[in-house]
């Protein structure tokens, strides 16, 4: 049976650099993302004009917290910031020893804890960052070993099963996941990239269980099964699709972040849309974002 192709939107032209971490807090009826490099958060809804705040560096991944406010994977560490995207606190620094790394892409788990994991940008890029789980007592332990670039993070509605990219690898990886201790293992291949072209990036999870996952490179998000089988491709308008999340009022929109990093000046005129938020209604639904419990 052949994938039903659809074709995603422009809903927010922000002109990201990149793009990353977006989530929808149904709370506020408000869609929530970073700039990395740019070390901007931004905030949007049907309401209001686009909200941006600058943060006091660069940031890879953002989860809501109880009481509002966000968790932030900085490039040196974990700190908590407040609903307006001011530092409250910083939690944590990790790999303080690796100059060459910085946290990349985090999602809040079901039990409340902020899952982060790191890249190296060296020229020459190395496997020598981890996966962080940060408690909500501000305690930070390393649950995955020897990535290149963490992507994909993203949890089975039930919270059992952890999905994890080590991007350069274009593997997708299902862990068993224990909800109890936060400890992912017995990792399984779900997708090699064999089966869709481009480099998995950021990923969200629908109600019915289903993986959506940005492919870098080639413009789509695919959604695979949860045995790996690809079941919906969406057609995005920028080479640098990088992370989904379902939002609106009914979880039943897709947005979509995008990159302009990584573009030379005659791709960038060919798409003059990368960067921009896209949106798709693809017939799946989604899941309220799970609030950091620290």
């Amino acid at each position: 049976m052949s994938a039903l192709h659809l074709e995603a939107e422009l809903a927010v032209d922000c002109g990201n650099d990149l793009g990353e971490s977006i989530l929808w807090d149904a709370e506020t009826s408000t869609l929530s993302w970073v700039d990395i490099h740019r070390g901007k958060l931004q905030r949007w809804n049907d309401q209001s004009q686009l909200r941006t705040e600058q943060l006091t560096e660069r940031v890879g991944a953002i989860g809501l917290r109880e009481g509002g406010g966000f968790v932030a994977g900085f490039a040196g560490g974990f700190a908590l910031l407040d609903k307006d995207g001011r530092c409250q606190r910083l939690l944590r620094s990790i790999e303080e020893d690796l100059p060459t790394t910085r946290l990349n892409d985090g999602k809040v788990d079901r039990q409340g804890r902020f899952i982060c994991g790191g890249m190296d940008e060296a020229t020459d890029q190395q496997h020598i960052s981890g996966v962080y789980r940060l408690d909500p007592d501000g305690t930070a332990q390393r649950i995955v070993d020897r990535v290149a670039c963490t992507n994909s993070i993203a949890f089975s509605p039930d919270g059992t099963r952890m999905y994890f990219s080590d991007m350069p690898t274009r593997s997708i990886i299902a862990y068993a996941y224990d909800i109890d201790t936060g400890i992912p293992h017995d990792p399984v291949v779900i997708a090699d990239g064999t089966e869709h072209p481009g480099l998995p990036d950021g990923s969200t999870v629908d109600a019915d269980g289903c993986l959506w996952n940005a492919r870098w490179g080639v413009g789509k998000v695919v959604r695979y099964t949860p045995a790996g089988a690809v079941d919906m491709v969406v057609e995005v308008p920028a080479t640098n699709p990088t992370c989904p999340a379902f939002g609106g009022p009914d979880l039943a929109t897709l947005y979509i972040t995008s990159a302009r990093f990584g573009r030379s000046q005659a791709e960038l005129a060919k798409e003059p849309l990368a960067g921009s938020v896209f949106s798709v209604r693809p017939g799946a639904g989604g899941m309220v974002e799970p609030r950091f419990k620290g």
